[in-house]
């Protein structure tokens, strides 16, 4: 019998402005019992359509810096001229109840995790090609042509920190990557780092009961 560590897994998502990182991890918690994706906070301003509390906790430049004071943020960058931080709140308390956690965060966040961390596990998500990325930003409609190339340069340079992550995954088709990352979380829990223990039947009883079972036919078995 095995006996698996029984704390959830932290799983780190990374990728583009406009790779579809929110996307997979939303249509994989769906599909996914046990799995919580922890609700970020922001200094920026809301996008048309997102909600506080669902998709940010949206606070004043002030306050999130008030709250670095506090050492309220498991981590914490800085993004486009903006604050992204992961409030300690409630992630712990998952994890020790065998929920996974899914922190969809920037590059900057997901390094300072892995110094923190290292057990976490890190998802790099990529866009199939740069013009497909360059389509999607546009495709947007919220943003100014100049943040639209500010994001596509961004996401130049964030491509090169790829190795930093344990697995990529292209978004060619969103339930086809929602199924890669599905499939890389479960082999995760499977890797024998994570067993805690190993108890194996006392191997002499097990093979008093092969030489005491009568089920055995030892004439077929010489032929």
């Amino acid at each position: 019998m095995l006996k698996v560590n029984g704390n959830g897994l932290l799983i780190v998502v990374s990728g583009p402005s406009g790779a579809g990182k929110d996307t997979i991890c939303k249509n994989l918690v769906d599909i996914t019992d046990n799995t919580w994706i922890s609700i970020s906070m922001t200094s920026r301003s809301p996008r048309n359509g997102e909600v506080e509390g669902k998709d940010y906790f949206f606070v004043t430049r002030e306050e999130f810096e008030e709250k670095i004071e506090e050492e309220k943020f498991l981590e914490y960058a800085m993004y486009n001229n903006n604050y992204y931080g992961t409030p300690k709140d409630k992630i712990e308390d998952y994890l020790n109840s065998g929920i996974d956690v899914i922190l969809v965060i920037d590059i900057q966040g997901a390094i300072n995790i892995k110094k923190l961390i290292p057990s976490a596990l890190f998802i790099f998500i990529m866009p199939p090609d740069m013009k497909t990325l360059k389509q999607r930003l546009i495709g947007r409609k919220t943003e100014t042509k100049e943040k639209v190339i500010e994001r596509f340069q961004t996401a130049y340079n964030e491509i090169n920190h790829l190795k930093k992550y344990n697995y990529v995954v292209v978004n060619d088709e969103v339930d086809n990557a929602v199924s890669k990352v599905q499939a890389i979380i479960k082999a995760e829990k499977c890797r024998v780092d994570r067993i805690e223990e190993i108890h194996l039947d006392n191997k002499e009883e097990i093979i008093h009961e092969i030489l005491m079972d009568n089920d055995f036919n030892n004439d077929e078995m010489r032929i």
